[in-house]
């Protein structure tokens, strides 16, 4: 039975940030976040991997000397040569737990230690057996499976370590076209990475002008943030051993001290929501999804908890 006490994970970046900003918000991550292990690396578009490449080394070697355990993120679709070559040499180099976030990748880290992403479609617990078997020690469940299922799951397969998906834009689908590029008259294959102008997502509204997803490159997520406040009674109920956050526009190092609060009982979930919604006022808050409801609902925990956000 492994050790259930909550740890923080901070997930990869999935939006294009410029090289400063993307070293120097690890950087900060590295000396300030009280977060426990920290995913880098490319998950959405190959075409991005230039722009980080430079600062790549600087950034892990920060990290791990600031004590975070580091993990390499691989693509979540491969769709050309160059993308399968990239991540058989991302595996084959070693030195760090590869988290798988393509089915792909899970033949070429059979029998090596290795995590699973929340963009792999683990929904029960024979999928699970069946990652642990290939060597898989660590699993961030998808973020729109319900608290049941997520405690169906962690019950079925107890010598797994898995990650509640508990803060930022839900990742929701990928796409070998790229709609971002479109939204703004061009294609993928010339895509001047407009993605790059909108750095927290692209918003989509409805006919009715009514906001409802955002999109980052081939990328799709939600419109809004998911907070999933629980007290670690709570987590230690679901059989989660750590929290994930999603790096967003906004200060990541505060909601890493939020969510530490929450998870020492420092906070109560009321309070944690306040703080959230100051450190990230731009979209509202969500937790459907982990309740059984709509995902961009927000569910109150008690009468004095304030509904989602700006809306």
């Amino acid at each position: 039975m492994i050790d259930h006490s909550t740890t923080l994970v901070l997930g990869p970046v999935y939006y294009l940030w410029d090289a400063d900003r993307w070293r120097d918000f690890y950087f900060r991550i590295a000396d300030e976040a009280p977060v426990d292990t920290v995913i880098i690396g490319e998950t959405v578009c190959s075409k991005r991997l230039h722009i980080t490449e430079p600062a790549f080394a600087d950034v892990v070697d920060r990290l791990e000397a600031a004590g975070k355990s580091v993990r390499l993120s691989t693509l979540a679709l491969i769709t050309l040569d160059r993308e399968s070559q990239y991540q058989r040499d991302l595996i084959r180099d070693g030195g760090h737990v590869i988290e798988a976030n393509d089915l792909s990748a899970l033949n070429l880290l059979k029998g090596r230690n290795h995590a699973v992403g929340p963009l792999v479609n683990v929904y029960n617990g024979p999928a699970a057996r069946f990652l642990a078997k290939s060597g898989a020690s660590t699993i961030c469940l998808p973020p729109e499976l319900p608290a049941v299922s997520v405690k169906a799951i962690t019950t079925d397969c107890p010598e797994l370590a898995f990650e509640l998906f508990a803060f930022g834009r839900l990742p929701l689908a990928v796409s070998a076209r790229c709609a971002h590029a479109r939204a703004k008259g061009r294609i993928k294959d010339n895509c001047q990475f407009v993605c790059g102008e909108e750095p927290d997502g692209l918003t989509v509204k409805t006919m009715s002008n009514q906001p409802f997803l955002a999109l980052n490159g081939v990328q799709t997520v939600s419109y809004t943030c998911q907070a999933l406040l629980q007290t670690d009674a709570d987590i230690k109920a679901l059989g989660v051993s750590a929290l994930r956050l999603s790096p967003q526009v906004c200060d990541m190092v505060e909601v890493a001290g939020i969510f530490l609060d929450l998870t020492k009982d420092k906070i109560d979930p009321d309070e944690a929501a306040l703080r959230l919604r100051t450190a990230y006022p731009a979209v509202p808050l969500s937790n459907g999804f982990h309740h059984g409801h709509a995902g961009a609902e927000w569910v109150a925990r008690s009468r004095n908890a304030t509904m989602g956000g700006p809306q």
